[in-house]
């Protein structure tokens, strides 16, 4: 069986980019399987091998996960805690397509929490953005992130739903992001976000709560997440 390069991309290289492809379009989801090494190397027309570094490769990247016994499969989007980025940055990280629907995208001055969060005053105007973020039309997450009104009233007029919020900040405002302190726990999708999610009511979900800081030490914004604990894995480096 040939391995030859085609068109200069190295066949492993081609055998990834179709699994990708099919993940980012959805005809792959996080839990499906993915095809053995040797169904890869026929369908591919390439050699054991090249099919198996091809895999390898991909469970290197986090891209898919191989059970001995069992098989490959696609993984659940790593949540990373090592580095400050945002929901489109992690999921392109991954080479995740993710996609985004605003649910609700206003100034408002009722949102006590958010407003001692973000060091204001409790009746101050706050914008507040929720997003379902979603990729190959499956709902992952429900985002709600607040801001200043008064320093970021411009938001409103952005392509919320196709570009990564921490571009925009930066591009836009000149705002240089620097860290997030960050509470995370378990709480049940109430009525609302199990339907968003499609979910059953009361599943339990990952809740982060995010308060992200410029390099300056200035609140930017604070992010309320509720995460599908089966699409979504935490994983946390420690150093002794």
């Amino acid at each position: 069986m040939s391995v030859k390069p085609r068109n200069g991309i190295p066949a492993y290289q081609r055998i990834q980019g179709a699994i990708r492809k099919s993940i980012d379009s959805g005809g792959l989801r996080p839990g499906d399987a993915v095809p053995s090494e040797r169904e890869l190397a026929r369908i591919h027309a390439v050699s054991l091998m090249t099919a198996r570094h091809a895999l390898a490769t991909l469970e290197q990247d986090g891209v898919v996960e191989r059970r001995r016994g069992v098989g490959t499969f696609v993984s659940p989007p790593k949540i990373h805690f090592n580095k400050l980025m945002s929901y489109t940055e992690q999921m392109r990280s991954r080479s995740l397509a993710v996609g985004s629907k605003v649910l609700f995208a206003e100034v408002v001055d009722d949102e006590p929490e958010a407003t001692a969060r973000l060091s204001l005053s409790p009746k101050s105007h706050v914008l507040k953005l929720e997003r379902l973020r979603h990729n190959g039309g499956e709902p992952f997450a429900l985002e709600t992130c607040y801001f200043s009104a008064k320093q970021f009233s411009g938001l409103l007029a952005e392509s919320l739903e196709h570009e990564s919020l921490f571009r925009i900040l930066e591009r836009n405002y000149n705002v240089v992001l620097g860290y997030a302190d960050e509470e995370i726990d378990a709480t049940a999708a109430d009525t609302r976000t199990a339907e968003l999610l499609a979910l059953p009511k009361r599943e339990p979900i990952l809740r982060i709560r995010q308060v992200i800081y410029s390099t300056k030490g200035a609140v930017i914004l604070y992010v309320l997440g509720l995460y599908r604990s089966d699409r979504h894995n935490l994983v946390i480096r420690r150093f002794r």
